[in-house]
């Protein structure tokens, strides 16, 4: 049996029966595959079969003649690996994509007996080729763009028809690494040439002088620059997040829902080493490797610890900026996590009430005159302007500020919006507010 399929299928399986994160349980599944080449071809599979799921099962189900729910998750994931390579993976040939399909299906003893039907669907999806729906429907964009129905309907209502259409299609094919050059030890132009002798091609990113994509580095933890500290990788949306709080030298900095870091490394070199960064997190292991990050980067001002961003502090002095990054969604970031796409719709609507109630916490530790900003990763209108409009309602002291002048994005009220087509980053919402003195 091929090991890369069989790494890729149970990770799939994992994924859809105990919802676990697919980088995490591809990670595991890539322990027992020394060879390179495997690896990449297991990621492959993974990343694909997932971010084109939805496309994926409708032809699948072309041909099935049960609802494809009610086939074995170990089925379900063989024939979506299969189906993947044939429609989507133009390097494999069809007959291989088949027949490992089925292999994968007929040596596992619980799901032999459909060893017949994987071979009869795929060989079908092989003659069919890539069909989507004709027409600009709701269903026929899902299929064309392997996005949900209800994502379709969201998207199209909050940016309109043409803005909505590119987000989806900014969401196939994966997105570049970018990171964060790290110059409390070097500059964008040293590390530059340090990469490229590491024979990493690298590109300037627009708009941010300190962040370069990495055009073809693998896994960017493996590069000795990587393990010297001399960047981290943190994306373009991210590094506007920072940008927006508008830091000072020698401040007070509270990063409320830190884990993994990166915002709370940038904001440390943007001071300079001076000031104090206080990076929270609920969870200690998290917090452990926020202070390992910032070991590795040679950061001396960040401060990480435990604690829970939606209950009050009262004895926490005041800060002078105050950085709330909610928990979300992630509906800015599918192009990265393929799974999110496949949420239920209910699962985002669970979220609006936690993040008020941070973002209310978070501004008890504000001066007066000082700048919180409230950011998401999400394309969502609801967790985004909804949450920060009623905040203000409740909160009449409080208002917006504009930040990011010159950026491509969509502005309301001072609260901006980058969407990935335009802003080459993650989807990403940031709103900074201010209390009045």
């Amino acid at each position: 049996m091929d090991a890369a399929r069989k790494a890729a299928l149970d990770t799939l399986v994992r994924v859809e029966r105990d919802g676990a994160y697919s980088n995490l349980a591809l990670s595991s599944a890539l322990d027992g595959l020394p060879d390179k080449a495997d690896s990449a071809f297991a990621s492959a599979l993974v990343y694909t079969a997932l971010e084109r799921q939805i496309t994926i099962d409708y032809h699948l189900s072309l041909y099935l003649t049960q609802p494809i729910r009610k086939l074995r998750p170990e089925v379900r994931a063989a024939l979506r690996l299969g189906a993947a390579q044939i429609l989507f993976m133009d390097k494999v040939p069809d007959s291989a994509a088949v027949n490992e399909a089925v292999t994968l299906v007929r040596q596992n003893k619980r799901t032999a007996y459909a060893a017949g039907l994987a071979n009869a669907v795929l060989r079908k999806v092989a003659q069919g080729g890539l069909q989507i729906p004709e027409g600009d429907g709701d269903e026929a964009r899902s299929v064309r763009y392997a996005c949900p129905v209800w994502l379709v309907r969201m998207w199209t209502e909050s940016y309109g028809r043409a803005d909505a259409d590119a987000i989806m299609a900014s969401s196939l094919g994966g997105t570049p690494t970018t990171v964060r050059v790290n110059t409390l030890k070097t500059t964008t132009q040293a590390l530059e040439k340090i990469l490229a002798d590491e024979g990493v091609r690298t590109e300037r990113f627009d708009g941010q002088p300190n962040a370069l994509i990495l055009v073809n580095a693998g896994a960017p933890e493996r590069l000795q620059s990587f393990r010297d500290g001399l960047f981290h990788v943190q994306d373009a949306a991210s590094q506007y997040c920072c940008e927006a709080l508008d830091v000072r030298a020698g401040q007070t900095v509270y990063d409320v829902c830190a884990a993994p870091g990166g915002k709370s490394f940038t904001l440390c070199e943007q001071m300079e080493n001076t000031g104090s960064v206080y990076a929270f997190d609920l969870h200690a292991h998290r917090v452990g490797l926020i202070a390992s990050g910032a070991q590795r980067l040679g950061i001396r001002n960040l401060h990480a610890a435990v604690h829970d961003a939606s209950v009050p502090d009262a004895d926490r002095p005041k800060a002078d900026r105050v950085l709330c990054d909610v928990p979300c969604s992630g509906l800015g970031v599918i192009a990265k996590k393929p799974e999110i796409r496949l949420k239920p719709a209910q699962d985002i609507d669970k979220l609006q009430d936690i993040q008020y109630n941070i973002l209310c916490v978070s501004s008890t530790y504000l001066k007066k005159g000082g700048r919180l900003v409230y950011s998401t990763c999400s394309l969502n209108p609801r967790e985004n302007e909804e949450v920060v409009r009623r905040f203000l309602q409740t909160h009449p002291s409080f208002r917006t500020v504009p930040v990011l002048s010159g950026t491509d994005k969509l502005e309301r009220d001072n609260m901006c919006t980058l969407l990935p087509h335009r802003s080459r980053s993650d989807g990403f919402f940031i709103a900074a507010l201010s209390e009045t003195e």
